[in-house]
């Protein structure tokens, strides 16, 4: 999705870890709304600003300890998390 911006691609991935912490699942389910370089930086992003975690291989966690509450999601993204 080209349009969305790269705020909106990180609230995306946020909900989508919060609905699938298994990283390869969460890839797949992804592919069909985002591309593989948009997940892979979004994931390190999220990752250096300690609002997701990396919790053993390949499980990610939303890091609510530090952020808090998830951030709101957008009425026009909630179609998309719904879907995956």
């Amino acid at each position: 999705m080209d349009n969305l911006s790269n705020n909106d691609k990180l609230v995306l991935l946020q909900h989508a870890i919060n609905k699938y912490e298994n990283e390869n699942m969460l890839i797949e389910k992804l592919k069909a709304v985002l591309e593989q370089k948009d997940i892979d930086r979004g994931i390190a992003t999220l990752i250096a600003t300690q609002q997701v975690r990396r919790i053993g291989p390949d499980v990610l966690q939303n890091n609510v300890s530090h952020i808090g509450e998830l951030p709101d999601l957008p009425v026009f993204l909630k179609p998309i998390i719904d879907s995956l």
